[in-house]
C-alpha cells in the first residue's frame, strides 16, 4: 500500500488496484502524561494527599479553683456579686459559696458546670460586668490602710484615712493597730483636720439620737470614735451622723483602753 496526496492536502493511502483506503489515526494526546480529557495521569506510586484534619481545641485552661485564696479570687467574687450569683462580702478566699455561685453561673450559661473558673467562664464574666471598684473588692472592709498624713507620724495618733476606710492606732510613726471604719453620710460629713480626743466615755449614749455609741473617744464636738452595732450588722450599706464608726468590738475595746485624753486625731482623705 501506498499513501497519495489528494485534493486539500490531505494524505490517504491506496491499495495495488489505486483505491483509496481510510487511514487510522490515534486520539490526540493532550499531553506527555496520557492523560486525555480527564488531566494528567498520576506517575505509579503515587497517591493523593487527603484533605488534613483540623486539630481539636484544646480544653479551657483552668484559671481559679477551690481552696485558693488571691486578689484575682477577691475580683472573681466581686464580680459574681455584681451579677447577684454571690452575695458574701469578696474575701480572696475560693470557698464553698463562691464554688456554687460559679456553679450556677456556668449552668445558666450552657457551660460544663465546674465550680472551677476556667478562660471561657472568665470570659463571659468579664463581658457581663464591669471592673470592681476598690469599695466593691473590700466591701466587707479590709482594705489596706492608705499612707499615713504627714501629721500622723509622730506621737501617739488616731490616724483616720476616708480613702481606705481605716483607722490606724500609731505610736511614733508605728502602726498598733489598725480597723474598720465608716463615716457620716453626705448631710452630716465626718470633718476632716488634727483634732485632740477631749473625753472618753464608755457607755455613751447619744442624747441628740438616742443611740448607743460604746467605747465613745469624742474629738470634734458631738463627733466620736465608738463602736457600731449598726455598722457591725450591715457594713458599708449605711452611715453615721458624722461620727467615726468601728465595727470590730475587740478592738475598739482595747483601743479605747490605751488612748489618753490629749491624744492626737487625724482625720484624712
Amino acid at each position: 500500500m501506498t499513501v497519495a496526496l489528494v485534493a486539500g492536502c490531505k494524505a490517504q493511502a491506496v491499495d495495488s488496484d489505486g483505491k483509496a483506503q481510510p487511514i487510522r489515526i490515534s486520539p490526540t494526546k493532550t499531553d506527555a502524561g496520557g492523560g486525555g480529557q480527564d488531566g494528567p495521569a498520576e506517575k505509579p506510586g503515587t497517591e493523593r494527599a487527603s484533605t488534613p484534619k483540623p486539630a481539636p481545641k484544646a480544653p479551657p485552661k483552668t484559671l481559679l479553683a477551690p481552696g485558693q485564696r488571691s486578689d484575682q479570687v477577691r475580683e472573681l467574687q466581686a464580680r459574681l456579686r455584681e451579677v447577684e450569683w454571690l452575695y458574701e462580702d469578696p474575701s480572696g478566699t475560693y470557698g464553698e459559696a463562691t464554688t456554687t455561685a460559679v456553679k450556677g453561673f456556668q449552668e445558666k450559661r450552657g457551660l460544663p458546670a465546674t465550680g472551677t473558673t476556667d478562660t471561657v467562664t472568665w470570659q463571659r464574666l468579664l463581658a457581663m460586668t464591669h471592673e470592681p471598684t476598690k469599695y466593691e473588692l473590700y466591701s466587707g472592709g479590709g482594705i489596706p490602710p492608705s499612707k499615713p498624713a504627714k501629721a500622723c507620724l509622730t506621737g501617739r495618733v488616731l490616724c483616720i484615712s476616708k480613702e481606705s476606710r481605716t483607722l490606724s492606732w500609731m505610736i511614733d510613726g508605728r502602726t498598733v493597730s489598725t480597723m474598720d471604719v465608716r463615716f457620716g453620710s453626705q448631710g452630716t460629713p465626718t470633718r476632716e483636720g488634727t483634732f485632740t480626743v477631749y473625753w472618753k466615755s464608755r457607755h455613751h449614749v447619744s442624747t441628740l439620737y438616742d443611740s448607743s455609741m460604746p467605747y465613745a473617744l469624742f474629738f470634734s464636738g458631738g463627733q466620736a470614735v465608738h463602736y457600731s452595732t449598726d455598722f457591725a450588722a450591715t457594713g458599708y450599706t449605711g452611715a453615721s451622723h458624722g461620727c467615726v464608726n468601728v465595727r470590730d468590738e475587740q478592738k475598739i475595746a482595747s483601743l479605747y483602753a490605751q488612748v489618753r485624753k490629749g491624744d492626737k486625731v487625724v482625720v484624712y482623705k
